[in-house]
């Protein structure tokens, strides 16, 4: 029985989900297919009628996986309630539960360095996930002019990512713990 173009759209669509959080989860290059149509609660059998190559999965995963960070900080920032946008995004982002979340949070943690050795389309899409994290940012610095305001945000965002990923790498706790407040002390002064 041939299936709608609705269904193959959706199993597509869980294949991402499913990609992404096992490439969290385990890395990419240890993440083999099958792993990831078993999560998805498919055969391996059916990855080559919706993708041509694992490294496209890469990519749709990666994309995937930035814009539910980016709509994750935009909400997080929650300017229109009178927060501190930036303040609230280096809180959340430097947060024990996204450093202890090896499943959530940001692709670019927990794949960066693998993602720094992929096809051009999966860094395009962590290059334009970081763009729109950064862009994010800047928003929550108005009283700057534009470019400063990018240039902080582009230092912001990547002493973020280096926070967090060497919180995760390092094996003191308590090292680990203060990487995180020092990055948030930091940030405080922008």
């Amino acid at each position: 029985m041939k299936r709608s173009k609705v269904e193959t759209a959706e199993t597509r669509r869980r294949i991402v989900k499913s990609a992404a959080a096992e490439f969290r989860r385990n890395g990419i290059h240890a993440t083999g297919l099958s792993e990831v149509m078993a999560a998805a609660g498919l055969t391996q059998g059916g990855f080559y009628r919706h993708f041509g190559s694992k490294a496209q999965l890469v990519a749709e995963a990666c994309a995937e996986g930035m814009e539910w960070v980016t709509q994750l900080t935009e909400a997080t920032a929650c300017p229109d309630a009178g927060k501190d946008g930036l303040g609230t995004i280096v809180e959340s982002f430097l947060a024990l539960e996204h450093r202890d979340n090896l499943l959530g949070g940001c692709p670019l943690v927990g794949l960066g360095s693998e993602l720094a050795r992929a096809d051009d389309d999966a860094r395009a899409a962590a290059m334009d996930g970081f763009l729109k994290l950064v862009d994010l940012i800047a928003k929550q610095i108005p009283k700057a002019k534009p470019e400063t305001a990018r240039a902080r945000a582009i230092f912001a965002l990547s002493a973020m990512i280096g926070a967090v990923t060497m919180s995760r790498i390092v094996t003191d706790a308590e090292l680990s713990t203060c990487i995180l407040e020092q990055a948030r002390k930091h940030l405080a002064k922008l």
